[in-house]
């Protein structure tokens, strides 16, 4: 794997440490800017809008830029929304650098993902696709809890500068490590690449994505106060509980990676029926310290395994926008990392408790088994209409060839 690939790797676990590090802040954040829990949870949602609505936007705008320069104007961007945010009393400043910083956290990893796939061989994408989630596993499993941790002890704000410190290493190392494009490298033509979107194959696994992500966010992003108030875990078990759920997201994205190439589709049957489970099961057992404890671990790896199996699936169903479809992927999954803490709030908000964003994830993985069975059923029926037709043009074209002049 070349040496880029890691460095892109470092640069996307400062991001995910900032994306998923609000699940450990919340009730800080909530008390100090003296909003509700499911007010402080809109700012999950809002880097999530940011990253959908940025991810397609900022990959077509960095189509004419070098990659090596559209990764450091990303990220320099990503770091100082969050010097804003570290230094902000207001909410509503707070909302819009989370989607400032969301914005060139998508152009950034759309840009990384296609340049990671573009350094490895052709049938290697899914090892490449791996080491980048890596960065956000790592951050779940150090990141996150160390922000945590920061939180309780110096306050949410000393989590945001965490950020910007490990942004640092990242943005002085990418001029070094990323390879330069060849000169007089064909600009990559945005409309072309758009038409992929017509490809049914290649929506479904994106709305697959969308589904998953969703579930794994409406979990995430209400862990801390289902930990604290529903399991019983005091405050100081927060950061082990997410590092644990972090660590079981390493292990599924680490074995997903050597797996999900030559044989996706048995990964993505069997580990989405447990991940189902999984959700339920959770919600069943959430006030069980023991159940919880294993439940965290087994979801996290669960999450990731399918998740990062269905964006390879989306680059290798791309074949039609090499460029762009890390900036589908990305939107893709950001819209379930949008709708899915939304849901989990209005659940919490309507009064059905903190379980219910558990069994919410448990009916977004279920709609997915069902647009999976559905979006299967249209595309053989496409398949088949094709051969039909294409049966039904070769006989005429021979009845054609042998009727005889004056028949």
């Amino acid at each position: 794997m070349p040496p880029a690939v890691y460095l892109l790797g470092l640069a996307v676990f400062a991001q995910g440490t900032s994306e998923f590090m609000l699940s450990g802040l919340l009730s800080d954040i909530a008390r100090d800017m003296d909003v509700s829990l499911p007010a402080a949870g809109a700012l999950t949602s809002a880097f999530a809008v940011g990253m959908v609505v940025g991810a397609p936007l900022m990959s077509v705008l960095s189509l004419r830029w070098s990659r090596r320069g559209a990764l450091l104007a990303f990220l320099a961007a990503f770091l100082l929304a969050h010097v804003v945010g570290a230094l902000t009393h207001s909410f509503g400043v707070l909302l819009v650098t989370r989607v400032v910083g969301a914005l060139a956290n998508a152009g950034f990893l759309a840009v990384a993902v296609a340049t990671a796939a573009a350094l490895v061989a052709p049938d290697a994408k899914g090892r490449a696709t791996s080491v980048l989630l890596g960065g956000v596993t790592v951050a779940c499993v150090a990141g996150v809890p160390g922000g945590a941790l920061l939180g309780q002890e110096w306050g949410w704000r000393a989590a945001f500068w965490a950020v910007v410190a490990l942004s640092v290493p990242a943005l002085l190392a990418i001029p070094h490590s990323v390879p330069a494009d060849e000169a007089g490298a064909e600009v990559p033509d945005a409309r072309s690449e758009l038409r992929a979107l017509r490809d049914a194959r290649l929506l479904l696994t994106l709305l697959l994505g969308a589904l998953v992500n969703g579930a794994t966010f409406c979990a995430f992003t209400y862990l801390e106060p289902l930990f604290t108030r529903v399991t019983g875990f005091g405050d100081s078990w927060v950061p082990v509980l997410l590092a644990l759920f972090g660590l079981g997201s390493f292990v599924g994205v680490t074995l997903a990676g050597r797996v999900s190439d030559a044989r996706p589709v048995p990964l993505l049957t069997t580990g989405g029926a447990a991940l189902l489970a999984g959700w339920v099961l959770f919600a069943l057992g959430a006030g069980h310290p023991a159940a919880a404890l294993v439940l965290v671990f087994v979801q996290g790896g669960l999450s990731f395994a399918v998740g990062s199996t269905l964006i390879t699936r989306v680059l290798y169903a791309a074949n039609g926008a090499p460029t762009l479809a890390g900036g589908f992927a990305t939107a893709a999954f950001n819209v379930g990392a949008a709708v899915g803490p939304a849901l989990g709030g209005l659940a919490i908000g309507a009064g059905l408790g903190y379980r219910a964003p558990l069994w919410a994830s448990a009916l977004l993985v279920a709609l997915a088994f069902v647009a999976a069975a559905a979006g299967a059923s249209v595309l053989r029926g496409k398949v088949r209409g094709e051969a039909r037709r294409k049966v039904s043009g070769e006989a005429r074209g021979e009845a054609r060839g042998t009727r005889t002049p004056g028949s």
